[in-house]
């Protein structure tokens, strides 16, 4: 069933949607060479009390996995029994819980269901917040995530010879207070180098060690904030450039294989691509937002390293591996199968 569903997207794609089609970048695989696949659905900015078109659509994909790329709910708020009968909707949301017994979920948070909006280190009930996000992702209560500051963790998978490692990162647990900027119509500007951090020391040093050991195929770091878009005056990974140089550093210097970026946050969904020096391949930032909710009327900003169009309706991203031919096929996906832009990548 799955290749049937790839060789229809693909088929689509290929002469449906012209849009889609010019900017793929790379030929897609051959559905011929049937090769391992492992299929990736995920998403953010969801509202449980708002219509949820989505999950039948994530499930028509036959995904391995879903991860949810934060604000999966908006709490916005420090009172915890709140937060918690959130959660408690969104679980029960049909086709949510459909899919849920189905599929794999996976995930981080990001400033709406972490409590506090652009909310970083500060947020005074960071840790009631954490034990509520993760009775809500299902983690036993005896596993070590339970024990430690921030959500972030491994997940790893097996596809016949073949691995994916899936590393979720807490932008929120740790992250510094933000600079304002007061230019008009810009929220915030990038500190002084040096300063302040994204992901904190320790999360740091379980990172730094999950890439350096790593023999996946494929490494996939899940960023609530965009990492490659860095012009734009909101959340993201630039507003502390020297943690950028140090991501980028340890991206080439561990050698891991198969590194790329799922993002989300900005309530547009879009690809960033550059390429990095002593990197074989280009790196890659899939932002994929919203499920529930967009900025429909998006006008436009500066990323000099977008590929396409920014697409501005809600949508869910797919990812395709092709593990024997070591590619990826990315999709930013609407409702009904509709493929509204697509990228493919050799690694």
């Amino acid at each position: 069933m799955r290749t049937i569903f790839q060789i229809s997207l693909l088929f689509f794609l290929l002469f449906g949607c012209k849009s889609a089609r010019d900017l793929v970048e790379a030929p897609a695989t051959s559905p011929s060479k049937k090769p391992a696949t492992f299929v990736i659905t995920f998403g953010s900015c969801n509202k449980h009390d708002a219509e949820n078109p989505y999950w039948d659509d994530i499930l028509d994909a036959r995904p391995d996995v879903w991860i949810w790329g934060g604000d999966n709910i908006y709490a916005d708020t420090d009172d915890m029994a709140k937060m918690r009968a959130m959660y408690e909707a969104q679980r029960k949301v049909d086709g949510y819980a459909k899919l849920t017994k189905k599929v794999e979920v996976i995930g981080t948070w990001d400033d709406h269901d972490y409590g506090l909006n652009d909310g970083g280190a500060e947020f005074v009930k960071k840790r009631e917040s954490q034990q509520i996000f993760l009775d809500f992702m299902g983690v036993a209560d005896t596993s070590t995530r339970r024990n430690r500051d921030g959500v972030y963790a491994a997940h790893q998978y097996k596809v016949g010879h073949k691995t994916v490692k899936i590393l979720v990162l807490d932008t929120r647990f740790f992250r510094s207070e933000l600079t304002k900027d007061p230019t008009p119509d810009r929220r915030y500007r990038p500190s002084a180098y040096g300063e302040g951090t994204v992901l904190g020391e320790a999360q740091w040093q379980w990172l730094e060690s999950e890439l350096r050991n790593s023999n996946a195929d494929f490494n996939i770091l899940v960023t609530s904030i965009q990492f490659l878009s860095s012009e734009h005056g909101f959340e993201k990974w630039a507003n502390f450039p020297h943690e950028v140089d140090r991501m980028k550093k340890l991206i080439v210097d561990s050698k891991a294989q198969g590194v790329l970026f799922l993002s989300g946050d900005r309530h547009i969904s879009e690809f960033s691509k550059m390429n990095l020096g002593g990197l074989s391949y280009p790196l890659i930032d899939f932002t994929s937002s919203g499920l529930t909710h967009s900025y429909a009327d998006f006008s436009g900003e500066p990323n000099s390293l977008r590929v396409g169009e920014v697409v501005s309706q809600t949508s869910f991203g797919l990812v395709t591996l092709d593990l024997e031919n070591h590619s990826a096929f990315f999709q930013i996906m609407g409702e009904n199968g509709t493929v509204l832009q697509a990228l493919s990548q050799q690694y």
